[in-house]
């Protein structure tokens, strides 16, 4: 599945609930300003597309687009990668955040196997 830029409106439905079929999202934090988000996006389009995760939604949201985000989400920095699970109903979401890195990639800072790993862990 392609990845799908998100606008702060539709992560806002997202997570309140507001959404018209409950889904399982992987969203991506990333900044224009941030090299390892720009070395990390051929790697999240790759795992994107897996036959493994075709029931998945990718998402990537630009926090210049709304820096405050990162306050509202608690979560500080980016590249940043979350599992949502939708609910409908005006139910919130619920938020997983995958963790920092013991040993950071210098290039992506998230090491692909890690990703993977979340996503099998938090939203299969």
């Amino acid at each position: 599945m392609a990845v799908s830029r998100i606008s702060r409106e539709s992560l806002d439905e997202i997570l309140s609930g507001k959404v018209k079929e409950a889904g399982t999202c992987v969203v991506k934090f990333y900044s224009n300003s941030c090299h390892m988000c720009h070395s990390l996006h051929d790697y999240y389009i790759d795992i994107s597309e897996n036959t493994k995760y075709k029931d998945l939604h990718f998402l990537a949201f630009n926090i210049d687009d709304d820096p405050n985000i990162e306050k509202m989400l608690k979560f500080s920095g980016v590249p940043t990668i979350f599992v949502m699970h939708s609910h409908i109903g005006n139910r919130p979401a619920t938020l997983r955040l995958l963790p920092d890195p013991d040993n950071p990639s210098d290039t992506t800072w998230y090491k692909v196997n890690d990703i993977k790993a979340f996503i099998d862990k938090e939203a299969l």
